[in-house]
C-alpha cells in the first residue's frame, strides 16, 4: 500500500516539472510571426513543367475554338436541301420526275425514277 501512495507521488511530482504546451506554442508562434513581418516576399520562378503545361492549354483552347468553328460549318451545309429534303433521295440534285414506261433504276438510292 505504501508502494502505491509513494508512486503516486512520485508521478505527480514530476508532473509540475513539465513543460506546459500552450506557452511554448504561442511563443514560437509569435516568434515566427514576427520574423516573416520583416522579410520580403520571395518571388519563385515558374517551373519548366508548368510552362509547357500552360502551352498545352493554349494549344486546347484553340482545338476546340477550331472545333466550333467546324462544327457550325457543317450544321450550315446539312441545311442544304440536298441532305435535309427527303425528295432528294440521297442525291446531289433532286431526281427528275419521269413517265412510267421511261423510267430507270437508280443504282444510288435504289430506287425507279
Amino acid at each position: 500500500m505504501t508502494y502505491k501512495i509513494t508512486y503516486l507521488l512520485l508521478l505527480l511530482g514530476f508532473g509540475a516539472f513539465a513543460q506546459n504546451s500552450i506557452n511554448v506554442n504561442s511563443s514560437s508562434k509569435e516568434h515566427i510571426a514576427s520574423s516573416s513581418k520583416n522579410t520580403k516576399p520571395i518571388f519563385v520562378k515558374k517551373h519548366p513543367h508548368d510552362v509547357y503545361f500552360d502551352q498545352k492549354v493554349e494549344e486546347y483552347k484553340q482545338r476546340m475554338e477550331a472545333n466550333v468553328k467546324k462544327y457550325n460549318k457543317m450544321a450550315r451545309v446539312m441545311e442544304k436541301p440536298q441532305y435535309s429534303d427527303p425528295s432528294y433521295f440521297g442525291h446531289k440534285r433532286k431526281p427528275k420526275k419521269r413517265a412510267p414506261g421511261k423510267r430507270k433504276f437508280c443504282k444510288e438510292c435504289e430506287i425507279v425514277h
